[in-house]
C-alpha cells in the first residue's frame, strides 16, 4: 500500500476541515443562503414543471422575507450582486402573487425598506388581479413585458 492509497486519519481530516473552514467569510454563506432562499421559493411556488405538488404559499411568502430582511447586509457586503438579488426577489414576489398568496398583499416591493408587509390604511380596498393564462417562467418576460405595457427602461 502506497502512501497515496491510504485513507486519511481522523485528525488529517479534522485538519483539513479546519483549513477549510478559516477560508469562508460570511458574505459567502450569506449570499448562499439568498440564493437557497429563492431557489426553494421559486420551487415551492409549484410554477416550475414537476414541483405542481410542492405549491406551497406559506413558504414562498417565508422565503420572501427572510430575503428581505437580508437585502440591507447585501447592501452593505456585496452591492455589486444586490441588484441580481432584488431582481429575483421580484420575480419571487410576482410569483407568489401569481399563485394567490395572501391575496397578493402581504409582500412589499423589492425596493422597500423593513417594515411591516403589507401594512396600510385599513380601509383600502383589496385589488384585484387577473388570473394569469399560463405560468411565468423564470428568465422569460411576463405577460405584460410581452404585451408592451410594460416599461423597461432601456428598452
Amino acid at each position: 500500500m502506497t502512501e497515496d492509497d491510504r485513507q486519511p486519519t481522523e485528525a488529517e481530516l479534522r485538519a483539513a476541515y479546519e483549513a477549510e473552514i478559516k477560508q469562508i467569510r460570511i458574505e459567502q454563506i450569506l449570499l448562499e443562503n439568498i440564493v437557497t432562499l429563492v431557489n426553494m421559493g421559486m420551487r415551492k411556488t409549484g410554477l416550475i414543471p414537476g414541483t405542481e405538488d410542492e405549491r406551497d404559499p406559506i413558504q414562498v411568502r417565508l422565503a420572501i422575507e427572510g430575503v428581505r430582511a437580508h437585502l440591507g447586509l447585501v447592501d452593505e457586503v456585496a452591492p455589486d450582486q444586490a441588484k441580481s438579488i432584488r431582481d429575483a426577489l421580484s420575480q419571487l414576489q410576482m410569483a407568489f402573487v401569481q399563485i394567490g398568496g395572501a391575496g397578493g398583499s402581504a409582500v412589499g416591493s423589492a425596493a422597500s425598506g423593513p417594515g411591516v408587509a403589507g401594512s396600510g390604511p385599513a380601509s383600502a380596498p383589496e385589488p384585484t388581479r387577473p388570473e394569469p393564462t399560463e405560468p411565468i417562467r423564470p428568465g422569460e418576460p411576463g405577460p405584460a413585458q410581452k404585451s408592451g405595457r410594460l416599461w423597461i427602461p432601456g428598452q
